[in-house]
Parts: C-alpha cells; sequence; structure tokens
C-alpha cells in the first residue's frame, strides 16, 4: 500500500514537472515562420502575409496564427528583420561648434560611444555643425541637413523662431525630430533630453538666497540673443519665481543682457554697471560662460556671490580657485548620448519616444567638482 500511494505521489510529481518543463520550453524557444506555419497548418508565405501584414489572407488562417502567435508571445526580431533588409538608419545630430564654445565638446565623447554600441546594428550617425551665435547658420545647416532625408534628427536649437521652421519641414517630410539642452515646445517635435529648465532656475535662486539672505542680484545673460533663446528665459523665469513665491522684499533683481565682450547694448561696459550699482552682490548666468563674469570679478575684486552653469575648463578653475560659489551641471554628454539612443532604440525596436526624458540637476561645488569629470 505505501509503495503504490509513493509510486502515484512520486508519478504526479513528475507529471507535474515535465509539464512545467514543456511550459518553459514553449515559453523560452526560438519560433521562425516555418515552425508557426507547421503549427497552424498553413504556408509559410502565409504566415509572412500576416505577420507583415500584407497581401490576402482567409480569416479561417489569419485566425488560427493569430491564435498561435499570442500562444507562444511571438515577438519578431526587429535585428535580424534589419540585417536581412540591410537597412540603415541614418540619425542626424545637429549641434554648435565645439571649438567656439567648448561646452559642446563633451557631445563628441556621446556619439562616439553612441557610434560603438550601435553602429552594428545598423544605425549610421552624422553630424551636422553650426555657428552658435548665428541663426542664419542654424537655419542653413539645418536645410542642408533636412535635404539628405535622414531616418531621424537629433538638434539641439539655440534658436526658438528658426527651430520652428525647422521642426515644421521635419513635420512634412516625415522625418523625426528631437531636441536636447533646449526645449522647443511646438508640434513636430517627438522629444526633449535634457533638464527641467525653469526649475534648475529655481535651483540658482535658492543657493544665492542661501549664500546671500538679502541683497541685489544680477541675472546676466551672455553673448545670447535672449528674446530668440528659450533655455535662457526658462531659467530666467524660474529664477524669478523662487523670489516672487518667497514674497519678500529682501531683494532687488536685475536682468543684463551682454554681448561676448561683457558689453551693453549701447556699448556701457560691465565695470561701468557695476561701479554705478554697487549694491549688486549676486549674480546668476544662465550659460556656460560663467568663467567671464568670475573672470570679471577676479580681476576687479569685486564682492560677488556667483552661481552659473556647466564644467567647462574655465569654470572648474575659477570654481577651485573661489571666484564661483556653484555650477549647476547640464551634462550635455548624457544629453546626447540619451537622445540618440532613444531615437536608435525607436528605429529598431519601435521603442515609444517619451514625451521628454529629464535629467537630474547636479549642483557642483569646489569640494565634489572632480567625481563629476570622471
Amino acid at each position: 500500500m505505501f509503495s503504490s500511494t509513493y509510486n502515484c505521489v512520486f508519478e504526479n510529481k513528475i507529471s507535474i514537472l515535465l509539464n512545467d518543463l514543456f511550459i518553459f520550453v514553449l515559453m523560452t524557444k526560438k519560433y521562425t515562420i516555418k515552425d508557426i506555419a507547421e503549427m497552424a497548418g498553413v504556408s509559410k508565405g502565409t504566415v509572412d502575409r500576416v505577420l507583415h501584414n500584407r497581401g490576402k489572407v482567409s480569416d479561417s488562417a489569419k485566425e488560427k496564427i493569430t491564435k498561435i502567435l499570442e500562444e507562444i508571445n511571438f515577438k519578431p526580431n526587429p535585428i535580424a528583420k534589419n540585417l536581412k533588409n540591410n537597412k540603415i538608419y541614418r540619425i542626424c545630430i545637429l549641434f554648435p561648434e565645439s571649438h567656439k564654445d567648448s561646452y559642446w565638446v563633451p557631445c563628441l565623447d556621446a556619439i562616439t560611444e553612441f557610434e560603438e554600441n550601435y553602429q552594428s546594428l545598423g544605425v549610421k550617425t552624422e553630424q551636422y555643425r553650426y555657428n552658435s551665435s548665428s541663426p542664419q547658420s542654424f537655419k542653413e545647416t539645418a536645410l542642408s541637413l533636412i535635404s539628405t532625408e535622414p531616418d531621424a534628427i537629433l538638434m539641439a536649437p539655440l534658436f526658438f523662431n528658426e527651430a520652428q521652421a525647422v521642426s515644421k519641414l521635419c513635420h512634412d517630410k516625415n522625418i523625426i525630430i528631437s531636441t536636447f539642452n533646449n526645449i522647443i515646445r511646438k508640434e513636430g517635435f517627438s522629444n526633449y533630453i535634457g533638464q527641467d529648465l525653469f526649475q534648475s532656475g529655481r535651483i540658482a535662486a535658492k543657493l544665492l538666497d542661501t549664500l546671500l539672505g538679502q541683497g541685489h542680484i544680477a541675472i546676466i545673460h551672455v553673448d545670447e540673443i535672449v528674446q530668440n533663446a528659450t533655455h535662457m528665459q526658462q531659467k530666467e523665469r524660474g529664477f524669478k519665481s523662487y523670489f516672487e513665491d518667497k514674497n519678500s522684499s529682501s531683494y532687488k533683481i536685475s536682468t543684463i543682457n551682454l554681448d561676448k565682450n561683457l558689453n551693453f547694448e549701447n556699448e556701457e561696459s560691465l565695470e561701468a554697471y557695476f561701479n554705478n550699482h554697487e549694491d549688486i552682490n549676486g549674480v546668476f548666468v544662465t550659460t556656460s560662460k560663467t568663467y567671464k563674469i568670475a573672470e570679471f570679478k577676479k580681476t576687479y575684486q569685486k564682492n560677488l556671490k556667483i552661481v552659473g552653469y556647466d564644467l567647462v575648463d574655465k569654470n572648474i578653475t575659477l570654481l577651485k580657485e573661489g571666484y564661483i560659489d556653484f555650477l549647476i551641471n547640464q551634462n550635455p554628454k548624457q544629453q546626447a548620448f540619451v537622445g540618440l539612443s532613444t531615437l536608435a532604440e525607436h528605429l529598431l525596436f519601435d521603442k515609444d519616444i517619451p514625451k521628454s526624458i529629464l535629467l537630474p540637476i547636479d549642483i557642483i561645488n569646489s569640494e565634489n567638482f572632480q567625481q563629476y569629470l570622471e
């Protein structure tokens, strides 16, 4: 009796294990079109037509194939399909010339890293560079790029009006377009990769508030056409909103627009301005050119607390020397890499493109900058 019962239990366990093994094999097996055709009792051509939604297929055959596909949880291999079709996807990246603005140098490393990861899968990248001081250069370079009809474009648009025109043209030509570093809220853009620019402005305000307690703060835009640069507008709005929400009369906020030589449109120098506004004790620089204000502070021994952006070499030097108090790291390398990868995975694997990918807002000082360089 004992032996019979034991054998029965043992046989039941074996049966369950075999059944589990069958399910496991079923779930992990790599199915081919031939396998599916045999399981559905149809030809390989019929399965191919159903998978690619082309040609005529009877309702009964389509129902059989669809049922089999659901049972085996079939997913086509996009890489194999891509290689079979010899398809090479072209992703073009449009961004400023790095020899004129070192902020963009890390993007070159991002492109190299991306190519190492995706080139063997059939994705090709091409660089298009424009003069960061010239809206015309941006427009001409973008039009040249679009004329080559790439599959997708990743763009760092510094000029809002021109970027809108580029967006519309890409939309009309069915070219996927995404932006990094600067958001352009316009129909036609697939997504934005970068920081919450408004929030980064608020963080800069909080840092200066902590450093000062009260006083006169200057928001300084250096060498940019502010009316056409939404990234600086967003930062300025975020900065001002912090103090508006605080509802304090402890601060006066002024905005200064300077050319690359630190002169005003009326050619008044920054030195003259600060001599006429000696109560200014804090500065928020909205771009990576923070070092220009820090060099001014160093030369004229001004008592200023400075918060700005980005780990360019000149900023790092002045941060170490104490002439810059805090930098907000926008991480252009990560922005470019994530942007390219998102487009590649959409083209290769049909992955959805999120409307935005927001990166962390890193606050850098003289004690922690080194870890962000490694």
